[in-house]
């Protein structure tokens, strides 16, 4: 039979267009799936802030009656005004190894971008840069993360087949954890940069003590990764979004603050989690009846790996020696819950600054992934 495209256009739908990603990696040891109402609510025009900026549509492949592929297309009005483009992107892409649904699925969301007066189409990439983006290139035998995509050998091959060319790279690195602690030059530099800059390092031991400053290091966060790939800056409503859905996540034994002492600003901010990958594949996709008890007992527990999930510094001090301070405080933590190593998750590999930070310690890069880019 041939492949029949469907629009999704209700609940039930957008269900299986969630779902279709954790059927088709049942069983994979390297996958790890996200939490289905997570997603749902990401995909949701009603719930996500993130279509006061932009716009989508989310299609499925049929073949047989089976769910066979999944490619949602999205137009980030603010990124493309930002930036001066005229591109549509591609995300939350799935499909198995058949070249008719490959082609029935990339022929949908490009006359859709065309349609939309657009130029060119990128991917995969999410509504703003808090969501998943970048194709796994190398590292398909290696654990995924919550913060990144996995995905099959097959899916670049067959993007490429399509006319797809690279637009950007990101790669990954085990960082190793110093047996010896805190390397000598980065307590120095962090003792020098706290009295010449009138800085200290905050820890929070609860939501009341870190609420106060949420908005302040989105802020932060939006300066600092302004001219990163895609960045489009983040809203108030945006913000506060996030501020609902990740606050409960956190450990705040993990996250620390930089406040300049002169005005309470957030200037630095390190936020790290304990690697969830294990306990979101027990979990299946499903926060209940079961998985939040996995994802609890993996947020506590004492992690061999760790998440370096948000990280960034104010433009005004980036390249004096501010992340020496949030080094200075993390390790010792580090290597108190008996981590080994942490997972950078995607560093983009133009950016020279971010990836010399690391030069002090052992690193392995172990992943790397791709932003895809066609003339429409």
């Amino acid at each position: 039979m041939s492949v029949e495209i469907r629009e999704v256009t209700n609940r039930k739908e957008l269900k299986r267009f969630v779902k279709f990603n954790i059927e088709l990696y049942k069983g994979n040891p390297y996958h790890v799936p996200g939490l289905i109402e997570e997603e749902m609510m990401t995909l949701d025009k009603k719930k996500n802030p993130a279509f006061e900026m932009c716009d989508a549509i989310y299609f499925l492949a049929y073949k047989d009656g089976k769910v066979v592929g999944r490619i949602a297309g999205i137009v980030n009005r603010r990124c493309n005004e930002t930036w001066g483009q005229k591109r549509a992107r591609f995300g939350f892409l799935d499909f198995i190894d058949d070249n008719e649904v490959v082609d029935a699925l990339f022929g949908a969301v490009e006359k859709w971008a065309r349609g939309q007066g657009l130029e060119e189409i990128h991917g995969p990439m999410g509504f703003t840069d808090m969501d998943h983006e970048g194709m796994l290139i190398e590292g398909f035998d290696q654990l995924g993360t919550m913060a990144t995509i996995y995905n099959y050998p097959y899916y670049p091959k067959q993007v490429e087949r399509l006319g797809y060319g690279k637009d950007e790279d990101w790669h990954e690195f085990k960082i190793y954890i110093p047996e010896e602690g805190v390397p000598e030059k980065h307590l120095r530099i962090g003792e020098i940069v706290k009295k010449k800059y009138g800085l200290k390092v905050m820890k929070c031991k609860n939501k009341q003590d870190i609420l106060p400053y949420a908005h302040r290091l989105f802020q932060t966060l939006n300066k600092a990764y302004s001219s990163l790939y895609g960045f489009s800056t983040l809203s108030d409503k945006q913000i506060d979004y996030y501020i609902k859905m990740y606050i409960p996540m956190l450990r705040y034994d993990l996250v620390t603050l930089i406040i300049r002492e002169e005005d309470d600003a957030v200037v630095g901010f390190g936020i790290s989690l304990p690697n969830l990958s294990r306990a979101l594949q027990k979990a299946r996709g499903h926060m209940f009846p079961f998985g939040w008890f996995h994802l609890l007992r993996a947020l506590k527990g004492k992690p061999k790996v760790i998440d370096l999930y948000l990280t960034g510094v104010a433009p005004e001090y980036q390249g004096k020696g501010v992340n020496a301070l949030l080094f200075n405080d993390l390790i010792p933590i580090y290597k108190r819950v008996g981590a080994v190593y942490a997972e950078s998750n995607p560093e983009l590999e133009t950016n020279n600054a971010v990836q010399a930070q690391w030069d002090y310690f052992k690193r392995e890069h172990h992943k790397s992934r791709r932003a895809y880019i066609k003339k429409l």
